[in-house]
This record gives structure tokens, C-alpha cells and sequence, in this order.
């Protein structure tokens, strides 16, 4: 497509203001608006904010336009103004992230491309289980299709009513099902991907094998939208199952969650979809600013499982399996009580704990988030090294630790003192940070797990990734970007 040069329509002139460049409105703005038209480009201040602000964390930023392509060979042709006039992109999906990867700087240099109007699914094939997405996609929509037709598409998270399948591509995004069916980079098949210099690459190739060269897709996949913008994706889909088995039980330690874990892998194998470890508090803080939050036993345990189980087929096989891991648990010392679903409501109940638990700890108070991941076997010493450091350093600090122990990935996420001074707390956040993560990296682990590194941890790379490492990303970086316009600030520093 070959942009339409003419002005289109005025622009205002504060835009001068916020670029500081006095062309930027015939230069820029002026030929992406004749390529997207008024639907697809917003210069409104106000209309403009929710794109400008996370959602969390309070990530906020400023832009001259958010631009909102509704074709591929439309955002290519936006890209490649960009890249005539060196104007920096900040590609978004829906705008559910946690690291501030997807809001522009505050110097307002940056246009936001959304993908929000890339929202087509393209093509189901069912004999060979994927299905062709566009990267506007809300996750839930694509499991629901998926549903329709027999199959599952088994990345699940909190926010899969409105993020978009393109931000889970461009993060590698985990989710509460990794322990069975592996994280984002599990599920592509083939990606197409408009590159910094606006040129299309077409891989939407729905193969399970394809040895010729380089896997070019798996690049893009977790580059946080450094190295190009995802618009479609061939998606793997699985048999959907036909019946699951949920149940919440109370341990003592994660050492013993650890233990019954084992023990589930050896009778249930991959029908475990779900191993979450929940601490004790992080239920009282749910149950504190969440509504219909249940307290899951009649007594109170220092820590909780939540499992579920899946398979083709029929119900009472699963359960009666399900049934003999917790026995054989309970008559080991690893489980001291629970409660076994014996409905599909009372398993959305046990569901609903662990799914109230980051809306309560957002209104708890300062809380110090950790999104890491160790060896599942270093869990329990990770913790225990952890909270007693913390304790150390900070001492009235408030332990709160959730998250997916069937894939080593813990949210370490510890809560100011109770009455605490909320500006003296959020002063030991770099402090509390190099703590976790020195020994987060001293047991083998990663500082993110699931969520990213955009700018939250940005600075923290040099200190947890090697000079060789930090290179190859570097090089690899310059390659495809050479003039820093995608996503500039985000993962690496310029």
C-alpha cells in the first residue's frame, strides 16, 4: 500500500509541543491519516488516555496520536512512515501488561500502534488443530471459538477477558494451564510480523515440523514488541477435555506441596493442569477487598494447594484418581486437610480464590512484586531464604507469595507493614528488588517468569545477564532495528 501524501485532514498544533518537531503533523500525521482514516487515528488528549495509562503500577505516558490500523498491509504502511521519519513506536495490544512495555514515555517522542482493530479470525483447521488469528484478538474470544468446534486453546490468565493474543505472543505469557500444555512459546505455530522498516514477513505456517533454518517465529515470540509488531498467529489447539477434577488442600510448607506435586506426576502424569501454590495471607487479603471470596476449610492453614486435573475421559476415573493422590498425600504428612469439587460450581468457587487474590492485594497497600521463577525442587528454599532477608532488612514486612509451582513460577509479592507510611515503603523497593532476585539468580532462576522485562526491570539486566548474553540481545536488536524506532526503552536500553 502506498501512503496517500495529502494532508487529510488539520492537526492540532500543539502537537509541535509535544514532539518537538515542527513537522511532525504534515510529516507524520498527516500521511498516516490518509492511510487509516478517522477511525484509525486518535489526536484527542482525552480520547487518547486510557492508552496512555497501565492498568496497574501506574505506568503513565504521553503520545501524539494512537494510531489503529485495521489491516496488516495498513500497519506495515504506518511502519514505514515511521521509519522515513524516525519516528518511534510503542506497540500495544489490550493493554494488559504488567511491566510497562506498552505505554510511550512521558517525553511524548513515541506514536502508540494498537491492534485493537486487527480482530478477525481468519481460519480454523481442525484436522490440523490450529487456527488463524489476528493479533487484536481477545484471548477469551479464541478460546471460545476454539470451544465451538471441539478443541482447546489452553492459555488461560486473569486478564483473558480483554488482552489480546498479541500481547501474550510478544510477552511469552504463562498462565494457571503451563504445567501441562507450556507457556505462549508452546502454542505458536507460525506468526506473521510487520518489521521495523515496515516490510511484511508472512510464517503463517501451521507446521509441527519445519527444520528449514532458523525458527524465525520464536525471535518475536517474548521480544515485548522490540523487534517487529505481531498482526496474526497460527495457534495450536488441543483435544478439549471432557472432564476435570479440582481440589484445594491445605499443607504445612511448599516442601510438602513440592512433595505432593511428585507424587501427582507419578500416578496423573500430564493430566495435571493446574498446581497452584497459595500462601495463607494472600487469602485473608482476598477475602478482605473482594467480594464472594470463600474461606475454603473450617480451620486455618499456614499454606494451600489448588490442583486440577483433566483428561478425555469420564469424570469418575479422574476423580477417583484425584481422590487417591490427596489419600496417599494425607497418610504421608504432605496434606493436613481438604476439600475435593464435587461440581463444576464448587470448583469456580475454589477458582474464585485464587482469581481474587491480585484485585486484593492491589487495595492491601505498597506491595513489592516479584514475577520469578526457580527450580521447582529451589521453591521452598527460595521462600525460606526470601522472607527471612526480607525480614532482616525490613523488618514488620508482610510475606505474600501465590502462584505456579507445577512450573517453578512463585509471585513474590511481600506487603508494607501493616500502619506503614506508604512513601517510606515504596522508598525500599530497589532495596527489597536486589534481595529477592540476588537470590532468585544464586538458586538458578529468572527475575521474570511470565511477565516481562519492559521497563520495570530494565535496569536490573546488567546485573542478572551476562556481558555475553546482553550482546547477542543487543546485536540481535541493531539487526532488525537499526534506528531504535520499535519500542525504544523497553527490554535493553539504547
Amino acid at each position: 500500500m502506498t501512503p496517500n501524501r495529502s494532508p487529510g485532514r488539520a492537526f492540532l498544533s500543539n502537537d509541535t509541543l509535544i514532539t518537538g518537531r515542527p513537522d511532525f503533523a504534515t510529516a507524520v500525521l498527516a500521511p498516516i491519516h490518509a492511510i487509516v482514516g478517522d477511525r484509525g487515528l486518535i489526536t484527542d488528549p482525552g480520547t487518547m488516555q486510557p492508552f496512555m495509562e497501565s492498568w496497574r503500577d501506574g505506568w503513565v505516558g504521553r503520545s501524539p496520536a494512537v494510531v489503529l490500523p485495521d489491516s496488516t498491509e495498513a500497519l506495515a504502511a504506518v511502519v514505514r512512515i515511521c521509519a522515513e521519519t524516525r519516528t518511534p513506536i510503542v506497540p500495544q495490544g489490550g493493554n494488559t501488561g504488567l511491566t510497562g512495555a506498552s505505554q510511550p514515555h512521558a517525553d511524548g517522542s513515541e506514536i502508540v500502534i494498537s491492534t485493537n482493530r486487527l480482530n478477525r479470525i481468519r481460519e480454523i483447521d481442525i484436522d490440523n488443530d490450529t487456527m488463524t488469528v489476528e493479533a487484536g484478538c481477545i484471548l477469551a474470544n479464541i478460546q471460545n471459538a476454539a470451544r465451538d468446534i471441539g478443541r482447546l486453546f489452553p492459555m488461560s490468565l486473569a486478564a483473558e477477558g480483554s488482552c489480546q493474543i498479541g500481547g501474550n505472543i510478544a510477552t511469552n505469557a504463562g498462565g494457571v494451564q503451563v504445567v501441562r500444555y507450556g507457556n505462549m512459546r508452546n502454542l505458536v505455530a507460525g506468526l506473521e510480523v510487520v518489521l521495523p522498516d515496515g516490510r511484511i514477513w508472512d510464517g503463517l505456517r501451521g507446521l509441527r515440523k519445519d527444520n528449514a533454518g532458523y525458527d524465525m517465529k520464536q525471535i518475536f515470540i517474548g521480544s515485548e514488541g522490540t523487534l517487529g509488531i505481531v498482526t496474526a498467529a497460527v495457534l495450536k489447539l488441543s483435544p478439549l477435555p471432557r472432564a476435570t477434577a479440582t481440589a484445594l488442600v491445605a499443607v504445612s510448607a511448599p516442601s510438602d506441596a513440592v512433595d505432593l506435586l511428585t507424587r501427582a506426576k507419578g500416578v496423573a502424569g500430564d493430566r495435571i493442569i493446574t498446581f497452584e501454590l497459595i500462601q495463607r495471607d494472600c487469602i485473608d487479603v482476598a477475602r478482605r477487598h473482594v467480594p464472594d471470596v470463600p474461606d475454603p476449610l473450617r480451620d486455618r492453614y499456614p499454606w494451600y494447594v489448588l490442583v486440577e486435573l483433566a483428561d478425555q475421559d469420564g469424570g469418575n476415573r479422574l476423580m477417583e484418581m484425584l481422590e487417591g493422590i490427596l489419600e496417599a498425600g494425607m497418610e504421608a504428612g504432605e496434606v493436613l486437610d481438604g476439600v475435593v469439587a464435587a461440581s463444576k460450581a464448587q470448583a469456580d468457587s475454589l477458582w474464585r480464590i485464587r482469581e481474587g487474590i491480585p484485585e486484593g492485594q492491589k487495595r492491601e497497600g505498597v506491595s513489592f512484586k516479584h514475577d520469578v521463577s526457580v527450580p521447582i525442587s529451589r521453591v521452598a528454599r527460595f521462600l525460606d531464604r526470601a522472607n527471612a532477608a526480607l525480614e532482616r532488612e525490613c523488618p514488620g514486612i508482610r510475606p505474600f507469595a501465590f502462584g505456579h509451582l507445577g512450573d517453578g513460577n512463585i509471585h513474590f509479592n511481600p506487603i508494607q507493614a501493616e500502619g506503614g507510611d506508604p512513601a517510606e515503603w515504596k522508598a525500599k523497593l530497589a532495596t527489597v528488588n536486589a534481595i529477592v532476585h540476588d537470590i532468585v539468580v544464586d538458586l538458578g532462576g529468572s527475575i521474570s517468569a511470565e511477565h516481562g522485562i519492559g521497563r520495570l526491570r530494565i535496569d536490573e539486566m546488567p546485573r542478572y545477564k551476562s556481558p555475553v548474553e546482553l550482546d547477542m540481545m543487543a546485536t540481535l536488536k541493531r539487526a532488525f532495528d537499526p534506528h531504535n524506532i520499535m519500542n525504544p526503552g523497553k527490554i535493553l536500553r539504547a
